[in-house]
């Protein structure tokens, strides 16, 4: 999950580039409902991750 918000931020930062600079004006729209999707599925994976990782011991 974390490969995918990765993704998310790669592409919001590429839309509000474009869309911020003037070359296409709904790619700002678009862009800021990306970083909205990156933030979310941030912190879903953080979430996720303390869950999955209490109980188990160290990991070497």
């Amino acid at each position: 999950m974390l490969y995918w918000a990765m993704v998310f931020l790669v592409v919001a930062l590429l839309a509000a580039f474009f869309g911020f600079s003037g070359i296409a004006g709904t790619a700002a729209g678009f862009a800021q409902i990306l970083f909205i999707i990156f933030i979310i599925l941030f912190i879903v994976s953080l979430v996720l991750n303390r869950r999955g990782s209490r109980g188990r011991g160290p990991h070497i």
